[in-house]
């Protein structure tokens, strides 16, 4: 059974390097959020990889409210677990795909601060480290690998509900950026899962319930059908991306999916979420839950 890690403050956040460093933290085992890895032995193809240390980069350039971790050279995709305190889960959960331009990820203010806020209102949080198809020297693909990493993940939650406390049908996907356009492409998947498989997590879906994209990459391409998982849509007025956020809920609406959007002045690009923030936009987590609320994803189990 994993425990629900305490709030965490914003200098632990320097010590989230990978595996070992997640070890160091000066917290008790059971506090610390567990990672957990794709595939015991490595991603199918790639398993000599396994072991191939990952890249972190601080960046605190312009002071802590800018402080944030990058990291690189994934090739062993992983999920870190923030689950609810115990008795206050809601059974929902979001795997939630930081940004990076596919060169890296952003996956503190699009990770780590998003996922410790939901597993503080009831949603379990698992952010996703997945390959990067952009990287210089990358072998990996956006289409191909990085929407296996997305999807095995999906499944993997799945497959822990029951441990989790988790409803298999409450499971989606929160994507930044990059990791939006990963998000809308699985979210245009079947998805289904293969009952013959030798693998039990191969068994489950990989169709989210839901999806939030938040400023999501390449948005011409996000063509919803009447099939679409419902979408939450946030994007920053500044953002070049945003008329191309406003198009893509006209086209859920057009498809008849149940589409919420949301596009908050005086903001551009990445603003991902840091609690320190005073900005309204910094509301937009409250927006998503309250629509997770109307959409029956948050009801009584």
């Amino acid at each position: 059974m994993i425990t629900a890690p305490r709030p965490l403050r914003r200098t632990q956040f320097a010590a989230w390097l990978g595996l070992a460093a997640l070890a160091a933290l000066p917290l008790r085992a059971q506090e610390r959020p567990p990672v957990l890895h794709l595939w015991a032995d490595g991603a199918p193809g790639f398993e000599a990889r396994k072991d191939w240390p990952e890249k972190v980069v601080t960046n605190a350039a312009g002071g802590t409210e800018l402080f944030s971790l990058q990291i690189t050279s994934i090739h062993n995709p992983s999920v870190t677990v923030f689950l609810p305190p115990k008795g206050q889960g809601t059974g929902a959960a979001v795997v939630i795909l930081p940004g990076g331009g596919h060169r890296l990820l952003s996956i503190e203010h699009e990770g780590y601060t998003v996922a410790q806020w939901l597993s503080e209102h009831g949603v379990a949080g698992i952010v996703l480290k997945y390959r990067l198809a952009k990287e210089p020297g990358s072998t990996y693909r956006v289409e191909v690998e990085a929407l296996q990493d997305t999807q095995r993940a999906l499944r993997l939650v799945r497959a822990h509900a029951a441990e989790w406390n988790l409803d298999p049908a409450r499971v989606g996907l929160m994507g930044f950026s990059a990791g939006g356009e990963l998000a809308a492409l699985a979210g245009a998947q079947s998805g289904a899962g293969d009952p013959a498989a030798a693998d039990p997590v191969e068994r489950e879906s990989a169709r989210p319930a839901f999806q939030a994209l938040i400023y999501p990459g390449e948005p011409d391409k996000i063509l919803p059908t009447k099939d679409s998982p419902p979408a939450f849509l946030a994007a920053g007025n500044d953002d070049k991306l945003s008329a191309g956020v406003a198009q893509i809920y006209l086209r859920f609406k057009a498809a008849g999916v149940p589409a919420e959007v949301h596009i908050y002045r005086g903001v551009g690009h990445g603003f991902g979420f840091r609690p320190t923030n005073i900005y309204p936009y910094r509301t937009w987590l409250e927006r998503f839950r309250e629509w997770l609320e109307v959409g029956g994803f948050l009801a009584p189990r």
